[in-house]
């Protein structure tokens, strides 16, 4: 019997096109407790703290600021237990709308433009 498998989203297959050089990227810091994070996943940064998690619909007790989406993940990275470093698409960029991961409570269209429209201020562009 054959095994079915399935491959999950690939490293920056997201991007449609971004600045030269580095300009787009940087090196940041996923909270602990974030979870197995896979590239494509919208960003936010904890005030506090200064660094990064999926960003949720609305503020959440303990990462207060992650809910203004500012990144993209651009590698899978695992932070369920320990803080990890990640590169992400910061700024002048692309992205393919579709390819693009939420958290769970950016669970329709309205909430779903709002992060589109918090990453455009980043100049983080949806096609």
């Amino acid at each position: 019997m054959l095994e079915t498998k399935s491959e999950g989203p690939r490293n920056l297959a997201f991007v449609l096109s971004e600045g030269n050089g580095q300009i787009s990227r940087e090196v940041v810091t996923i909270l602990s407790g974030s979870g197995v994070l896979d590239a494509g996943t919208v960003l936010g940064q904890v005030t506090a703290s200064k660094k990064y998690t999926i960003s949720p619909n609305a503020e959440v007790v303990g990462k207060e600021g992650a809910e203004t989406a500012k990144a993209v993940l651009a590698y899978k990275v695992d932070a369920t237990a320990a803080d990890v470093e990640a590169v992400v698409v910061a700024r002048h960029a692309e992205v393919k709308e579709p390819m693009l991961i939420f958290d769970a409570s950016v669970n329709d269209n309205t909430k779903r433009t709002a992060k589109l429209t918090q990453l455009a201020a980043a100049t983080i562009i949806s096609r």
